[in-house]
């Protein structure tokens, strides 16, 4: 198997069984784990027995770790970077070092494993397979509104913490009022649960169940691209102005998210 300087190492998000057999044996032959939080990785390696050290590296120490970490692998050291739960850079620290890495030469991999998006998506059906992931949403009403709007034509999925799951849902249901909600929280645990309903009813089922563990959501588009006139609209407008049909397709899509292909489709059915 060939040997990287660098190598980025998913871990559980929730059950330890789900770690792969190849992350153990490189976090075992590596020389130094860089990781979010020590006190959460060492659960993990004692679980598996795995006795390399540590040491820290989040998203308040990622450039001041730099320099640490290419004189490690100078010196001819190997190295893994992990995060808490899930795979790193996936709205998880590591952007920083994997581009000095590969910018100084050294050889970087990435081990395939556990995330949230994916084992999320999995488990609901759409209508097909275009998404826009949006990783944390901003903290604003304003802005939280104007990403449910841009996205009011395509499926958009997004983290949220538990304790704003609601407000932010609430905030959603403002400008889309009759959207339908996908979200998955505690995945892979005991107590994982899974809902798909319109957003009124996801917002009383989260009043009554009290929300533990990071969620996944997924706001479904509303309805067919070609059945909306505000879409048509748009497109009339840049024909008027001298666009073609690809042009138009890339700049809406661009603006709103939606599809290029539907888009096209208006376009040339007009």
């Amino acid at each position: 198997m060939k040997e990287f300087d660098f190598y980025i190492v998913p871990t559980p998000i929730g059950n330890l069984g789900d770690i792969t057999l190849r992350a153990i044996e490189v976090l075992k032959s590596v020389d130094l784990i860089a990781c979010e939080d020590s006190r959460v990785t060492q659960k993990l390696l004692n679980h598996f027995d795995i006795r390399t050290k540590c040491v820290s590296y989040h998203k308040y120490n990622e450039k001041e770790r730099v320099n640490q970490i290419i004189e490690t692998l100078k010196s001819g050291k190997k190295m893994a970077l992990v995060s808490d739960a899930g795979t790193p850079l996936i709205c998880d620290p590591g952007s920083v070092i994997v581009k000095e890495l590969r910018d100084n030469g050294f050889s970087v991999t990435a081990l395939p494993g556990a995330n949230a998006i994916a084992t999320f998506l999995s488990q609901v059906s759409r209508e097909d397979e275009t998404y826009t992931f949006i990783g944390f949403l901003p903290k604003t009403q304003a802005k939280i509104e104007e990403v449910a709007l841009q996205y009011k034509f395509s499926d958009f999925v997004f983290y949220e913490s538990p304790n704003r799951i609601i407000q932010t849902l609430e905030i959603i249901k403002n400008v889309r009022p009759e959207c339908k909600v996908a979200f998955g929280r505690e995945l892979t645990k005991v107590f994982e649960e899974v809902v798909v309903d319109k957003i009124d009813n996801v917002i009383e089922h989260l009043k009554t169940n009290v929300a533990k563990g990071e969620f996944v959501c997924l706001i479904y588009r509303d309805g067919e691209v070609s059945d909306l006139t505000q879409m048509e609209d748009k497109v009339k407008l840049l024909q008027d102005k001298g666009f073609g049909a690809k042009d138009i397709s890339v700049i809406l899509s661009e603006l709103y998210g939606v599809n290029k292909n539907k888009i096209y489709k208006i376009v040339v059915g007009k």
